[in-house]
């Protein structure tokens, strides 16, 4: 007898509710949504902000903010730390290779220049006034200048070299002399004008034929010493100042010629005056007549200050004291054509400037910073 097979009926598994719905929904989401419902979607958790709200709302937008906004003040402080740290370090790095180039090398070279220019650098100390670098340089590299331009000295081999250390001192000195004369002359009162200076560059051109402007006297001062005309008035001004200085503090030559003065003004005779006070030993015999009888500015027998004062003269008129380097000059005018003139003086010597820079020198010695030699000339 066969036995009945065993059937078996799978069970039926009930979809839940909500698992029912989504299916019923599933063709819905099959379907593009419209830019609407995707905004209205993304938008559904947005809370909503009312004027109740707002403050909230402000509040909690700050403080999401605020975990951002210490590390960048963070941020902000090192990189200034940083910054100024690096540039403290240039700057201690560039003083160092300053000084190093300046104090331990000597260095001349216009970089350098450029920079005692800019930073005031002491190059020494002459009683109570600095000696600046620049200074020292400026008068070393007018040296340099011309003996490279004019002589064709070569300063990169030993025998330039030689001869540039032969000269260091003597710059060394000369702007060391020149502080000196700058405190005499704040002492006594004694300065140089503009005006001073526009004349003596005047007196430069027409001795030297070079026209009525600067231009080409400018180019001559760049040819021969590397100058500008501000470089040439600073130079002719400090030479003013020694000149002026020197004879404000010799007493004893100011007074002789001032007696002078007052014997020609009581009608004693120029040409005997000349023989018995004049300090000029080639003319004083001739009573004090100038061998060119054809006076110019380009003479070289006559300082360029009696030259200009003829030119204001009537013939046979005498002058007021003139202050020329190194001596007081009183001339008279003996003809005049064509602008040029015949002329007689009486020279008084006033003492070099030294006399008196000397004694500040035994007082105050200067105080060096840099190491120069005096090394004898070769043979």
């Amino acid at each position: 007898m066969k036995k009945n097979k065993k059937i078996t009926v799978p069970k039926l598994r009930i979809i839940p509710t909500g698992a029912q719905d989504k299916l019923r929904d599933f063709p819905k989401r099959l379907r593009k949504r419209t830019l609407q419902e995707q905004t209205e979607e993304a938008l559904k958790d947005v809370p909503r902000i009312t004027n109740e709200t707002l403050a909230e709302h402000r509040e909690t937008v700050l403080r999401g903010a605020r975990k951002y906004k210490y590390p960048l003040e963070h941020s902000k402080h090192r990189i200034l730390i940083v910054s100024i740290s690096i540039l403290l370090l240039g700057i201690i790095g560039f003083s160092v290779f300053t000084a190093l180039n300046l104090y331990k090398f000597n260095s001349t070279s216009l970089f350098m220049y450029r920079v005692t220019s800019v930073v005031p650098m002491p190059v020494a100390k002459a009683g109570d006034r600095w000696v600046s670098y620049e200074s020292y340089l400026f008068e070393l590299r007018r040296y340099m200048h011309y003996n490279e331009t004019q002589q064709q000295v070569d300063f990169s081999i030993e025998s330039g070299q030689f001869q540039l250390d032969t000269y260091r001192p003597k710059a060394l000195e000369r702007v060391i002399n020149e502080a000196y004369v700058k405190q005499l002359a704040a002492e006594h009162g004694v300065s140089v004008s503009n005006s001073e200076i526009d004349d003596a560059l005047a007196t430069l051109r027409a001795q030297n034929r070079l026209g009525d402007s600067n231009d080409k006297l400018a180019s001559v001062t760049s040819k021969f010493f590397g100058w500008s005309i501000n470089d040439l008035r600073r130079q002719l001004k400090q030479e003013l100042l020694a000149t002026k200085v020197a004879a404000k503090l010799d007493t004893d030559a100011t007074t002789k010629a001032d007696n002078v003065i007052k014997q020609l003004e009581g009608g004693a005779d120029f040409a005997k005056l000349a023989e018995q006070v004049s300090d000029d030993s080639s003319t004083k015999s001739n009573g004090g007549a100038y061998a060119d009888t054809a006076i110019t500015m380009s003479s070289q027998e006559v300082p360029a200050q009696v030259v200009q004062a003829l030119a204001d003269m009537k013939i046979g008129q005498f002058s007021v004291v003139i202050t020329t380097p190194g001596s007081l000059e009183i001339v008279k005018l003996n003809g005049a054509k064509d602008g040029k003139y015949e002329a007689s003086h009486i020279q008084i010597n006033h003492k070099d400037i030294q006399t008196y820079i000397q004694p500040l020198k035994e007082k105050n010695p200067p105080r060096i910073y840099i190491s120069v030699k005096e090394i004898e000339q070769q043979p």
